[in-house]
């Protein structure tokens, strides 16, 4: 360990947060940070602490844990409702954040959130994993490169499985809202969260005024309050539709990517494993891979070096537009009982056809209803433009 290594306390330690043990445990043994302190409302024991991490303090009082540790940076994996209120406890310390996706469950709160870790001074990163990929920028070259053409749209597809165990992982796991707070736990606001932030990213739309009007089809199969087989179209200010479909239903499960559309080719990018398929007019496919910079070492170059943040709070304003879309829409429409099965082995609810409607949506830009999906009147009959 070394002098010049950033005390860190971790609040919320299982689940996603065990990610988040091992990455501190990789930047602790180059020096970098150190794990000073847990915050958990049950201790972890021994068992669930990874090699190598010491015995860092514990305790469910996240401020306490601050002041006793001296931690100079927060990472919070907890359950999003908590998401704005500890970040603020963090800035009113002067303490620097990592703070997971979805950033808040409303835009109001993301508001609240953003403006007071601002007005603390204080830096903020936001835990969207991919946009500290390599190929993003490399992405970005390629299309003022016109090596594309003229963007005409960006799409998303992520077609995923989860067994009904998933939903029963936490009390807000699956909710729209949980004891009169908003909560918003769907497909695309936080396992796919991810493609759309992306997408948004690569389309050069990350800001909350890039964002001019958002539809949504919101379904569900699984005995959920929120949705888990859903897509959504965002009218960008560039005047470039970004569509982005998703489900955690999916027949055969694979690796979600976004794609840029161009007038003489398309740019497609696996986000989860920074590969890249560049096809245009007059040439043969290229495929790229691409390293990752990680966003909590990001952090701290930024507070020992000056390095740019990645991804700030306002650089993810469009997705929190899309979040507060998706909870402004009527509660999911289940879908027919018939337009699903359960898969026994797997114990996970199966919409058959919908891996092929999730990549028609993100190659078409258009929306499940207007793909003709035989189950989505359930959500056509909805109001699909939420005022942004």
């Amino acid at each position: 360990m070394t002098n010049n290594a950033l005390p860190v306390v971790l609040a919320g330690a299982r689940g996603h947060g065990r990610w988040h043990l091992d990455n501190i445990r990789r930047l602790q043994d180059k020096g970098i940070v150190e794990l000073a302190g847990i915050c958990e409302l049950t201790p972890l024991t021994p068992a669930e602490l990874p090699d190598g991490l010491g015995t860092p303090e514990q305790s469910a009082d996240f401020g306490g844990l601050l002041d006793s540790t001296g931690a100079r940076i927060a990472v919070i994996c907890t359950p999003i409702p908590t998401h704005t209120d500890l970040a603020l406890t963090a800035a009113g310390r002067g303490v620097h954040l990592l703070l997971e996706k979805p950033p808040a469950p409303s835009y109001a709160e993301f508001r609240r959130m953003a403006d007071g870790v601002a007005e603390a001074g204080v830096a903020c990163q936001i835990g969207f994993q991919s946009l500290g990929s390599h190929a993003v920028p490399a992405i970005r070259k390629l299309i003022a490169e016109d090596a594309i053409g003229e963007v005409v749209g960006i799409g998303g597809a992520g077609a995923w499985a989860r067994a009904e165990e998933y939903y029963r992982r936490a009390p807000w796991a699956g909710r729209r809202r949980m004891n009169g707070a908003d909560v918003i736990d769907g497909v695309l606001t936080n396992p796919l969260a991810h493609a759309v932030a992306t997408a948004l990213a690569l389309g050069d739309s990350p800001h909350a005024e890039d964002v001019t009007g958002i539809e949504t089809e919101l379904l569900r199969a699984n005995d959920i309050e929120s949705d888990d087989t859903s897509c959504v179209r965002v009218t960008t200010a560039g005047g470039r539709p970004i569509t982005v479909a998703a489900t955690l239903c999916a027949e055969d499960p694979d690796e979600p990517y976004v794609v840029v559309h161009g007038t003489s080719g398309r740019i497609t990018f696996w986000y989860k494993q920074d590969r890249v398929l560049l096809q245009r007019a007059d040439h043969g496919p290229e495929e790229s891979e691409y390293g990752r910079t990680d966003l909590l070492e990001n952090l701290v170059e930024h507070l020992t070096d000056g390095a740019g943040l990645l991804v700030a709070p306002d650089s993810t304003g469009a997705f929190m537009k899309v979040v507060e879309a998706i909870r402004l829409s009527p509660d999911p429409a289940p879908l027919p009982r018939d337009a699903w099965h359960l898969l026994a082995d797997e114990n996970r609810r199966v919409v058959p056809g919908i891996d092929g409607l999730v990549a028609a949506a993100a190659d078409s830009l258009a929306l499940y209803s207007e793909l003709g999906a035989p189950w989505a009147a359930s959500a056509e009959s909805l109001p699909k433009e939420v005022s942004t």
